[in-house]
Formats: C-alpha cells, sequence, structure tokens
C-alpha cells in the first residue's frame, strides 16, 4: 500500500516558532516529527510516500530528500497555492492512483498497527476507513457518529442528516484508508476539505464509510501545551519511540529527562522534570529547566528560569531571565 503525509500546512497556532521551521520538521524527543510518522509506515512495509508542501518547502525536502536515507520512496507534492486536504490529495493522484492508500497527518504521534487497520478496511469493503478515538479531545476535533457495526453516520458538524438515535461520538485522528475512486469527487486545483466536503457527502451517500477505533497512544503538536504534553508522556513511557541520550556530566538532573548530544551542562544547573534538552545546548550556572523542550543550540544563561515553554533553534534565554508558557523563537 502507498501512503501520503498531509504536510502542507502553516502551523500558525504555533507560530512564531513555525514563521522559520514547518511544522512537520518540529522536534519531537530531537527528531522531526514527520521522520517519527515514517518510522511508522517504514516499520509496516510502506514505503512509498508521498508528501504534500506548501509552507517553507525546503526546509523538509533539503532533510529528507529522496528518503533513501530512511529506507523509503519520497514523492514530493508542492502547492503553490495552498488546496486543503482534499485538494492536496487530488494534486497527487498521479502518485496515489491504481489501488486503496493510506493518508495521514504530519503533526501527531501515533502507535498503531497498520496491519490491522488495513485488514478491517478489506474485511469491511470499505470505501473510506477514519480512524477514530473515543472523546478525549472534545472540543478541538470535530466529531463523528458512528453506529453500533462502526459505521459512519454523521460527520455531526458538517450535516444534520442521518443522525442516529443513540449517537456513539468519536473523534477522528488523521488517518485514513481511501479509495482510488475517491479522487472523483474532488475538485482539480481548488482548496478543498475531506471532513468538511468529502467525507459528509460520502456518508450522506450511504457508501460504506467505516470507523476503526484505535484505542493505543494519540496525540497532536499542534499547540505550544499539547506539544508539551506529547514529551511528558513519551517520558512518562506512555509510547515507545527511538531517542538517543546524551552526556548529561554532572548537571543535577530530575528526571524523567532526555539530553541531546554535544551539550554543555554546568555542574549548578538543573534540569528536569520532564525536560527535553536538544543537541549541542548550553545551560549555564543556576539555570533551571522544566516541563519544557529546548531546540538544538538554545542557550540558557546563568541563573535564568524556564518553565512549560519551548525554546527554539539557537534561541537565547537571558541571564536571570524567567519565561513560563511562552514560546521563545531563535
Amino acid at each position: 500500500m502507498r501512503a501520503m503525509i498531509l504536510a502542507a500546512g502553516f502551523g500558525s497556532r504555533l507560530l512564531p516558532l513555525t514563521d522559520t521551521l514547518p511544522k512537520p520538521m518540529f522536534p519531537v524527543m530531537n527528531r522531526p516529527v514527520m521522520e517519527r510518522t515514517i518510522d511508522l509506515l517504514r516499520a509496516h512495509d510502506i514505503r512509498d510516500i508521498t508528501v504534500n508542501l506548501h509552507h517553507l518547502p525546503a526546509k523538509v525536502t533539503d532533510y529528507f530528500g529522496d528518503g533513501q536515507r530512511f529506507g523509503v520512496k519520497l514523492n514530493w507534492s508542492p502547492e503553490a497555492t495552498i488546496l486543503g486536504t482534499a485538494g492536496g490529495i487530488k494534486a497527487a493522484q498521479r502518485y496515489l492512483d491504481g489501488g486503496p492508500f493510506l493518508v495521514i497527518n504530519s503533526d501527531i504521534v501515533v502507535d498503531i498497527d497498520l496491519k490491522q487497520l488495513i485488514d478491517f478496511h478489506f474485511s469491511n469493503r470499505s470505501a473510506l476507513t477514519l480512524v477514530v478515538k473515543e472523546n478525549d479531545a472534545q472540543g478541538v476535533y470535530d466529531p463523528i457518529e458512528i453506529d453500533a457495526d462502526n459505521r459512519i453516520v454523521r460527520m455531526v458538524k458538517a450535516s444534520s442528516k442521518n443522525a442516529p438515535d443513540i449517537p456513539n461520538r468519536v473523534t477522528f485522528t488523521g488517518i485514513q484508508i481511501m479509495e482510488p475512486d475517491i479522487f472523483e469527487r474532488i475538485p482539480t486545483g481548488k482548496f478543498y476539505g475531506t471532513t468538511t466536503e468529502v467525507f459528509p457527502q460520502m456518508v450522506e451517500e450511504k457508501l460504506p464509510v467505516f470507523a476503526f477505533r484505535h484505542e493505543g497512544y494519540w496525540a497532536d503538536i499542534g499547540t505550544r501545551a499539547s506539544y508539551l504534553r506529547v514529551h511528558k508522556e513519551i517520558l512518562d513511557g506512555k509510547i515507545d519511540l527511538d531517542t538517543s541520550q546524551g552526556n548529561s556530566g554532572n548537571a543535577q538532573i530530575v528526571p524523567p529527562v532526555l539530553v541531546g548530544t554535544g551539550c554543555r551542562l554546568s555542574d549548578y544547573a538543573r534540569i528536569g522534570p520532564y525536560a527535553v534538552v536538544g543537541d549541542g545546548c548550553e545551560i549555564q550556572d543556576g539555570a533551571t529547566i522544566e516541563n519544557s523542550v529546548c531546540w538544538a543550540g538554545a542557550v540558557l544563561r546563568s541563573g535564568c528560569t524556564v518553565r512549560d515553554s519551548i525554546i527554539g533553534h539557537h534561541a537565547v534565554v537571558a541571564e536571570g531571565e524567567t519565561v513560563s508558557q511562552k514560546i521563545r523563537p531563535a
């Protein structure tokens, strides 16, 4: 099966960091989040992957190249004008046509058995399968309603039709399997949505559109709070990701913590709990960092305090400064 990673968005909720770095390149435990997605696909032998791009595309293509370094083949689908989820899929049709394909958002961290998902899609002869979670994210993501057979009966905010007598409301995770005839439903070269236009129409036509319930780990990194929460949950062991722990020297470490490689940490720095320090960071005497993520090359000067914050690449926190619940760009 082929796959597409949706990576063309602006990431406006994470400004000003996304002014200089597209969200697919945001580090999760010191590796780009999209690299984590590629790892997941490759682990399930999905190696032909298309990625749509719009915002700062060279930052992504320069890092990933043709994908060979990551054991996959990457096809790039640039969008001069952003086309929306469905429009972006339509623009990549030449890479995806000919059979069912998987689509996944670029800004999620998930532990899912894709083989089970694929088997579910085929066994139900589904025209479209959406991966869903119970409503642990109500109010953040548009909910959908399903019946007792896991058939989707309503996209709640897109339609008032087909409401079940006793609704079972779940949240779409941004992972789906589509059949190639979906391309016929999407206009060429226009902004067009999946959950707002394509999917509701399919449901209203009573096509076999099914929900695959995912009970494992899933989270997005779309806001400062959710980005930090993902790191906290990874450090707590809620999902197992490959990480590389650097040398923390004699710094005062309060676990759980991840320290990257090539860091300069004062013996009198306090790191943790729930701190992730990127490669090549410098943390000076008396500096404290907790429940925060420092990207590569950041500098925390003497006596400063960083809490509940994201410190961007090569950003500097001044001597004695306190940064709390903030995003600090470079």
